[in-house]
């Protein structure tokens, strides 16, 4: 056995952290304390592993952008064992590349443990031994999922790689069995009857789920707006094995083609979801709004709907856009819709009138067929009806939250904190060359500044580009047990209200606000929710991450295959990032891909702020953000890798058409 060094443990320099790996040896060490982490040198790593729990001492202190540097001095638990991956056979040895790179380039498989999997099986593999950091890991195939080629397999491999619980355990499901599949009477005491106002939910083409649904009535110039939230927690009791699978599970996962629920779908889709023309326990905010788009006066109550009209967002969008006409449209939701789109448009300007910034970038719509092949990707541009019921979310949102900020009520709230002021110095300092500025720095930028500046480069070529080095240089959204306001919405207050089926701080929050609205919430509740709120906040917070990593690796699979087959074809896009060793391309579609500096024309340097490539004997310069057209060369479905190759001639015609239409703005 390796020979343990003697830590102090009353040492400051030396800390207990999370070690995150990567392909190329080093590492870095999270800790519980420090906001960043601290960055350890492949040959300082100890052999830790990707997730291992260790102790690391600190050889330098961070200094203005350079982040803290340290060593791995012991390894306290190992936290990982079963990890999936992609197995490389050659020479007669088998080796198995990670899934997640963080757990390094390759795993060795011992002889004889290989299980049958040939060259190119996604399979499970189980730890060995964790190798050193000169000594490569060894491992056990134990579980082969399928072929890299079979598109089915996808998100299976990732529901194991992220450790993602898909079967709920017989007692979990038993107690949602012996839930009532009907609202009963006795569970109406109590509750403002709200079932003859007209409500209704408005959803996706194929949503099940539906935890929220509104109902709006004019009076002149005021609105009276109800969000009407499913009252989950009036069936799954706190501490119940349904609530502490939930909380396990923290979020509903939702992949190209299934979704994992937070809750079983006796709940998820029946007894909780808000289904047409039958009576539903909710819990309401309903908020008196003037025809400045202010929040007036507000109602928080428990209650039973009746929803009048599931509808969609492409008919609500089509009938609001177009004036479409449908008979079967009663003109009284008709007048409704037009109200609610009215109600929308005063919030959100009130909202952009303190600052709230808006990202509005296209995600991807996939389609794939029965098997999971993906058979069409391309941008899905938000529509009117869906920026209408998130205008009422998050006025639902901020009302509850500032509500349970001032009765200074044990919370679970949305944060969303103050930019690091080091990336806010980097943003300013890129946008200068583009000609853009904002004011403030550091912890004194106001979130507005941001908004005018994704207003200055609205419709110009360097979009894209400075819209998303704006959203990274702001810190990610968690869950606190603190109010930090949010950021990025320019709110004192907010807190997830609105869809307590599928995350578990909703319904976490619904027990707080239930108890109080019963008289329930004495000085012992009061203590017992500030004792678990911070766990809370931090489980949610964990799974949340979990769930958008485990979303964006099956999208990414989906687009390696969608291009794999479709070598040779060319498309346009815009160069989105730049390395050492390529730069990056996103296309229309939002398929992303890398051209190799080795695959061009000339040997390119990066320069110093990572914007621009130059290249050494032809001096052409490729800038982030520029259009240029591309041929898919070569696809890497072990490491989900596009290649693209330059289409020299259309593309050199699009810059200058782009420097045409640059000179034109000016």
């Amino acid at each position: 056995m390796e020979k343990e060094l003697y830590i102090d443990h009353t040492n400051e320099d030396v800390l207990t952290g999370t070690f995150s790996g990567s392909s190329r040896g080093f590492g870095f060490v999270s800790c519980p304390d420090r906001e960043q982490d601290i960055f350890v040198s492949a040959s300082d790593t100890k052999g830790a592993f990707h997730g291992d729990t260790v102790r690391v001492q600190i050889t330098r202190q961070a200094h203005g952008e350079r982040r803290a540097e340290g060593r791995i001095v012991r390894i306290l638990r190992r936290n990982t064992r079963e990890i999936t991956g992609v197995v490389q056979k050659k020479h007669h040895m088998c080796t198995v590349v990670p899934d997640d790179p963080k757990y390094g380039d390759r795993i060795v498989v011992r002889s004889g443990k290989t299980k049958g999997a040939t060259n190119g099986d996604r399979v499970v593999i189980r730890i060995l031994d964790y190798g050193t950091a000169v000594r490569k890991p060894e491992a056990e195939i134990f579980r082969v999922i399928g072929s890299i080629w079979d598109p089915s397999c996808d998100a299976e491999a990732v529901i194991i790689s992220y450790k993602i619980p898909t079967m709920f355990p017989r007692p979990v499901l038993e107690e949602a069995d012996s839930i009532p599949e009907e609202v009963r009477e006795e569970d109406l005491t109590g509750r403002k009857d709200l079932r003859q106002e007209l409500t209704i939910t408005i959803d996706g083409d194929h949503t099940k789920d539906f935890d929220d649904a509104v109902s709006l009535t004019r009076d002149g110039e005021r609105f009276r707006l109800g969000v009407h939230i499913a009252d989950v927690s009036h069936y799954v009791r706190e501490g119940s094995l349904l609530d502490q699978e939930a909380l396990l599970r923290g979020t509903s996962v939702y992949f190209t083609d299934r979704v994992i629920p937070m809750l079983p779908e006796q709940l998820s889709n029946g007894i909780c979801s808000l289904q047409e023309g039958k009576d539903r326990l909710v819990l309401s905010c309903i908020m008196e709004i003037d025809n400045k788009g202010n929040i007036i006066s507000h109602e928080i109550t428990e209650g039973v709907i009746r929803v009048d009209h599931r509808m969609t967002y492409p008919q609500v969008s089509r009938l609001l856009e177009e004036e479409e006409k449908d008979d079967s449209i009663l003109p009284e939701l008709m007048d409704m819709l037009r109200d609610m789109r009215m109600l929308s448009d005063l919030l959100r300007k009130k909202r952009m009138e303190r600052g709230g910034i808006n990202f509005d970038f296209e995600e991807s719509e996939i389609e794939v067929d029965r098997k999971g092949r993906p058979i069409s990707i391309r941008a899905h541009e938000r529509d009117i009806a869906s920026r209408m019921i998130e205008d009422f979310m998050l006025a639902a949102n901020e009302t509850v939250a500032q509500d349970y900020y001032w009765q200074d009520q044990p919370f679970l709230y949305r944060s969303h904190e103050t930019p690091d002021p080091d990336k806010i110095s980097r943003l300013y300092y890129f946008i200068r060359n583009y000609g853009y500025y904002f004011h403030g720095r550091g912890d004194t930028i106001h979130p507005k500044e941001f908004q005018k500046l994704l207003g200055q480069i609205a419709g110009t070529g360097e979009e894209s580009m400075i819209a998303r080095l704006v959203l990274r240089s702001m810190k990610r959204a968690r869950y606190t047990a603190e109010n930090n306001g949010h950021f990025g919405l320019a709110a004192q207050y907010y807190c997830h209200f609105t869809s307590p089926i599928r995350r578990y701080p909703d319904l976490q929050i619904h027990r707080i606000i239930k108890e109080n609205l019963q008289g329930r919430l004495d000085e012992s509740r009061q203590e017992h929710y500030s004792r678990i709120l911070p766990e809370v906040a931090d489980q949610s917070s964990k799974t949340e991450r979990r769930a958008d990593e485990a979303e964006r690796e099956v999208d990414k699979l989906k687009k390696a295959e969608y291009l794999s087959e479709r070598i040779g074809q060319t498309f346009t896009g815009a160069l989105s990032g730049m390395t050492n060793h390529g730069i990056y391309v996103e296309l229309e579609n939002t398929c992303e891909g890398l051209i190799r500096f080795d695959t061009m024309d000339d040997y390119y340097d990066l320069d110093a702020t990572g914007c621009f490539v130059t290249g050494r004997r032809t001096g052409k310069v490729y800038h982030l953000g520029d259009r240029i057209e591309v041929c898919v060369k070569k696809v890497d479905l072990i490491t989900k890798t596009v290649y693209f190759e330059i289409e020299e001639k259309k593309s050199e015609d699009r810059k200058h058409e782009g420097a045409r239409r640059k000179t034109d703005r000016q």
